[in-house]
């Protein structure tokens, strides 16, 4: 294997900038051969979406449309969504096309698995509100109604809650991502994230009020998880330092 020092790919601010508007350009066409079939079911892809709150509604009690466009624009916006979360890894992928010119072999071997990580993370975060925490959250609005108050949910609201939620449950569960770029980039010691599990744990549960109802089983149902990412995130970090340093070992011994 050859000694010289590895070369990275150089190019002028014109080039770049046609590669990035040719790498954007794919991927809206991912995102637009996606979102075609999820027009075409856009009321199944609502009623599908909603089922975890139709089912804790009151007996009689139903979604409605304030607005004259609603029941067009809101399975529209929802699709277009669904269209962009399926076509995900394509568009990151044309993010990782573009960037990784850039990167010497080392770090993409370490960029590469993170990348995948990330992606699969946010899909399970966003699997886990929808099965796990909306029931219980749903649940838990339903049975706190007032009485002589009908709880009849706008499905244009009911459909930017969702939303938030999702991308909030998503990010949340790249608490290991985080936690092993801090170490590799050396922004904080593993010795020191591990020390302070305490106010890590109490940190967790603070975020987990702000995003759940005010009851101790939502709350749990989503911080138990991001404190056990958490400590995954410790582990994957410690082995990644090890395979770091056993390689910078073996560079000093060739030099």
């Amino acid at each position: 294997m050859s000694d010289e020092p590895e070369k990275l790919a150089e190019g002028t601010l014109i080039s770049h900038l046609l590669e990035l508007r040719d790498r954007l350009i794919k991927a809206l066409m991912g995102v637009g051969l996606a979102f075609v079939p999820c027009m075409m079911y856009s009321n199944d892809l609502f009623s599908y979406v909603s089922q975890p709150l139709q089912e804790k509604l009151p007996k009689g009690a139903t979604l409605i449309a304030t607005s004259v466009m609603s029941p067009f624009t809101t399975p529209f916006k929802l699709s277009f969504f669904v269209a962009a979360f399926v076509a995900m890894p394509w568009i990151l992928y044309q993010l990782w096309a573009f960037v990784a010119p850039c990167l010497y072999r080392h770090e993409k071997r370490f960029a590469v698995p993170l990348l995948i990580s990330a992606i699969l993370l946010f899909y399970t975060g966003v699997v886990f509100c929808y099965f796990f925490v909306f029931p219980v959250m749903f649940a838990f609005f339903a049975g706190t109604t007032p009485k002589g108050v009908s709880m009849m949910t706008d499905i244009n609201s009911f459909l930017d809650f969702v939303l938030v939620m999702f991308f909030a449950f998503g990010a949340a569960f790249e608490v290991p991502i985080a936690v092993v770029l801090l170490v590799l980039t050396g922004m904080v010691k593993l010795e020191k994230l591990r020390e302070n599990r305490g106010y890590v744990l109490l940190g967790i549960f603070v975020f987990a009020a702000f995003l759940t109802p005010p009851d101790a089983v939502s709350q749990s149902i989503l911080a138990v998880p991001m404190y056990l990412l958490y400590e995954g995130g410790l582990l994957m970090a410690r082995v990644l330092l090890r395979v770091k340093r056993a390689e910078a070992e073996k560079k000093q011994l060739q030099a």
